[in-house]
């Protein structure tokens, strides 16, 4: 495949980028499975993400997109990102396939992380997470999206205590699982 040919020829940290950007720019433009754009699912994910907000995590952010889903949260220092992400995507998957009236994979196995280094990485990732549907094409305001921290009435933000501890901040990305494999 042509990509593969082209990342081969980068360096680890600059194919890993080209990937990120390449993967965003498939799922944007609504690449893959859309079973979170049924209203149903995509409610049950974003319930599942505010359950346990301010209890396992502190969830500052986060979009429900028609097939992936976006979230920054900082955990708290009992549960770790792998714990929280599993739990998060363990249940819904269950559920989603229930109401879907399907069995098997829901959600694809990884996810994209990455930690928040400061405000200004805070700020950029926050308001890239709720532009998202605008992003693409999906509504004309962030705030229109129904399934978003975009709009909400949310408590102003202040810097996480994990920037004075050793804790990061993490901004997580997941896909549903698709019907066909792709590569990049």
């Amino acid at each position: 495949m042509y990509w593969s040919v082209q990342l081969s020829k980068l360096s680890p940290r600059e194919r890993k980028a080209k990937e990120i950007l390449l993967i965003d720019a498939y799922l944007d433009q609504g690449g893959g499975a859309a079973w979170l754009g049924e209203p149903r699912v995509a409610e049950l994910v974003e319930r599942a993400m505010l359950h346990f907000d301010g209890v396992r995590y502190d969830l500052h952010a986060w979009v429900v997109m028609p097939n992936h889903v976006h979230a920054l949260f900082t955990p708290k220092s009992e549960h770790g990102l792998s714990q929280i992400m599993s739990a998060w995507k363990s249940y819904t998957a269950k559920e989603a396939n229930k109401i879907l009236g399907r069995n098997g994979h829901f959600w694809q196995k990884e996810y994209f992380d990455r930690v928040i280094r400061n405000p200004h990485h805070f700020d950029f990732v926050k308001e890239y997470i709720e532009n998202n549907p605008v992003k693409a094409g999906l509504c004309q305001q962030a705030a229109d999206w129904k399934f978003t921290s975009a709009g909400r009435d949310r408590p102003l933000w202040k810097p996480p205590s994990c920037w004075y501890e050793d804790v990061p901040i993490a901004a997580a990305e997941s896909s549903v699982l698709e019907s066909n494999c792709w590569e990049i």
